[in-house]
Formats: C-alpha cells, structure tokens, sequence
C-alpha cells in the first residue's frame, strides 16, 4: 500500500491532475464575483466546489500513507503544511457573516499551484532567501526616505503644505515621487511656487508662495535617481541572488534524488563488501606491524 502510494504521488499523471484541479478552484473562485451567475448556478458551483475539496483530501491521503509508518514526516514540508491548513479550513464553521472568509479560503487554494509548479516554487523560494537582504537595503531605503522628507518639510513646508506640511505627509509624497506617478507635478508646484502652478482650487492653503527653481529640480531628480534607479537595482541584485542560491539548491537536489534512486539493494550490498574487504585487510596489516 505504501509503496503503490509513494507511486501515486510522485507520477506525473496524479501532479498534473492537481494541478488541473487547482486551476479549476481558481476559475470557481473567479465566477463567485458575478453573484447573478453564481445565485443562478449556485448548487451545480456549489457541487464543484466539494470535488475539488475531494480530490484536495485525496492528494492529502495519498501523501500521508506514501510516507508509511512515519506519517508524520508529510509534516516536515512547509507546502504540505500549506496544503492542509488550506484544506482543514474548509471543515470550519463558516456561515452568514463568515462567508467572506470561506471565500477567501478558497480563494487561497489557487496559491497551490506555487507547490504544483516547480519553477514557480524555485522562485518563491528565492523571494523567501532574499528577505533578509531584502531587509538591509529597505531599511537603507528608509534612512532616505527620512532624510528628504525632513529636507523636504524644512525647505518646501511653507510654499506646498499639502505635499510638504509635515514629515509623513511629506513621506508620503515622497512615495508617490519615487513610484513616478506625477512626480513632475510636485516638482513644478515647488519650481513655480503654488499660486503659479498646482493649487487651482486650493488657494486659500497657499499661504507663502515661494519658488526655488534650482533646490527644486536638485532636490527631486537626485531624489528620483537614488531612490528609483540604485535602490530597484539593489532589489533585483538581491532577488537575482537568491534565485542563484535557490535553484543551486533545488539541482542538488535533484542530484540526490536521482543518485538515491539509481542505488538498488544489491548495489548498496556490494559497497558494502568492499568496505567490509578493505577493513579486513586493514587490520591483517595492522597485525603484521
């Protein structure tokens, strides 16, 4: 039974199954959002739904008893562990107001196919390896991010209060700067000062237009190159890195999954022999000395 399990699980048949289902939960999941479609076919969607928890519960079963005596092994991977807290959440008592939830449970089901896909799963896990380099250049990012936004409140708080009046708004400007939405605008309004350009509609909050042209344009493009182009190449160095780390990891093993499978029983007994041959004659030599 284990072994006809472990054969299940590891066929290409039952993975592209899975995966099919979990495409399949992903279009449910999809349709519920047209509630006039859903209210109309709400049994037959309803009835889809169990299927697909049914063949999720499945692939649970067949796992656990591929691992034989030691179920619990099917535990010591972070996805199966996914996978089951996905599928044990279904059995909740969900209704009325928790609905949502359900939904929402389900909605996580499409994330399986991270785990149905290897190259996806290489990928997420190279996004896992690089947080916490990802951490490092964030918190340098942030250092940045302060030090304009308190340059940006103590040089342009008085002519642009709405983008500069205080230090998380002006943060939050700054966002907004180096995501390029607009940033020309903020510029222009601090270039100009705000009753030239920006304000229209706002008049009675500029108070003291003043405009600074040349601190205007070196504040925002220096801005824009540091924050955009050298720390979104940081990002991607790191990412590129990991996935680096990752999928040399993923080849090994690989490697060790074919160099374990290669090796049968006779070959193993014949190592061994030759150990057990070299040990013995190690110890004839050792008595002649």
């Amino acid at each position: 039974m284990t072994n006809l399990c472990k054969k299940i699980s590891e066929s290409k048949w039952f993975q592209n199954f899975v995966t099919a289902a979990i495409l399949v939960a992903g279009v449910l999941v999809g349709v519920a959002t047209y509630q006039d479609f859903s209210l109309k076919h709400e049994n037959f969607l309803e009835l889809l739904n169990k299927i697909i928890l049914g063949i999720f519960i499945l692939e649970i079963i067949v796992k656990v008893l591929a691992e034989g005596k030691k179920p619990w092994l099917y535990f010591t991977d972070g996805w199966n562990i996914f996978d089951f807290i996905i599928v044990a959440a279904a059995f909740l008592p969900f209704g009325g107001s928790s609905i949502a939830i359900l939904r929402l449970l389900r909605l996580l089901r499409v994330l399986k196919l991270i785990k149905a896909l290897p190259k996806l799963q290489m990928l997420v896990g190279a996004l896992l390896k690089s947080l916490p380099s990802m951490g490092y250049v964030s918190v340098l990012l942030t250092l940045l991010f302060y030090i304009y936004a308190v340059a940006g409140v103590f040089f342009f708080g008085e002519n642009d209060p709405i983008h500069f009046g205080d230090l998380q708004t002006s943060m939050l400007s700054l966002f907004r700067v180096v995501t390029l939405e607009d940033w020309t605008d903020i510029m222009y309004i601090n270039m100009f000062g705000c009753e030239n350009y920006g304000y229209d509609g706002n008049m009675d909050l500029c108070v003291n237009s003043t405009g600074a042209s040349a601190l205007s344009i070196t504040f925002f493009v220096t801005f824009v190159l540091i924050g955009t182009m050298i720390f979104l190449n940081l990002f991607i160095g790191v990412v590129m890195n990991g996935m680096d780390e990752a999928k040399s990891e993923m080849l090994l093993e690989e490697q060790i999954k074919e160099g374990t499978e290669s090796l049968n029983i006779e070959d193993i007994e014949n190592k061994i022999s030759e150990l057990q041959e070299v040990l013995n004659l190690f110890k004839v030599q050792q008595k002649l000395k």
